[in-house]
């Protein structure tokens, strides 16, 4: 695993960029940026995928505690609009720009100087995004910022499925998130789609 955390004061500090929820059927993209301090403990991050919920839920609360990071959602409604590959890269966008308005703040109160900052985008694209940004496939199983990334959008878009479960209790949001299951196309073609949706996708 490769740290790129926030250590030497004269190389540009890595920002990751991961998404969750390019795939499912229903419900919102989400990604996050995220900044490592110097002194992170990597040993509690991977790829979200290997991770147990408890070991995501308590890496999400020590990441968000120690480093700078920020979320973008592009809701159901503009993924129909504007096709999930620009959705997830607009996701990525807002995620960076959220991170951007907590940096000197953050940077201040770790002690970190270095004001350049170089994003890694897990995947084939990048977003259109204030730094240099490099894109690269399974970076979420490589880069420390980019697996706390991945676990932050995978966590915070569980929570949203979970209340939109609470919504819409007939669609088993709770249980596979939204995504492309047996059950999930089961339901929609049994009761047709919920108001949460994406209606450009093939059930």
């Amino acid at each position: 695993m490769s740290a790129f955390c926030a250590g030497d004061a004269s190389a540009p500090l890595l920002c990751g960029l991961d998404e969750a929820g390019r795939g499912p059927l229903a419900g919102p993209v989400v990604a996050s940026a995220v900044i490592l301090p110097n002194d992170f403990p990597p040993a509690i991050l991977n790829d979200s995928k290997r991770l147990s919920v408890k070991k995501r839920e308590l890496a999400e609360k020590i990441i968000k505690e120690k480093a700078c990071w920020g979320i973008g959602i592009v809701s159901h409604t503009v993924i129909d609009e504007i096709n999930i590959l620009e959705a997830s890269l607009l996701a990525m966008k807002k995620a960076y720009e959220a991170l951007s308005i907590k940096f000197n703040v953050w940077a201040e109160g770790a002690g970190v100087s270095a004001k350049t900052i170089y994003a890694v985008a897990d995947g084939t694209f990048c977003p259109d995004i204030g730094c240099e940004c490099r894109s690269e496939v399974k970076a979420d199983a490589k880069y420390a910022p980019v697996m706390a990334a991945s676990i932050l959008a995978k966590t915070c878009r569980d929570a949203i499925m979970i209340e939109m479960d609470k919504r819409y209790p007939a669609y088993g949001y709770a249980r596979h998130k939204g995504y492309p299951t047996a059950e999930h196309r089961r339901i929609c073609r049994e009761i047709g789609p919920s108001p949460i949706q994406r209606l450009t996708f093939r059930y």
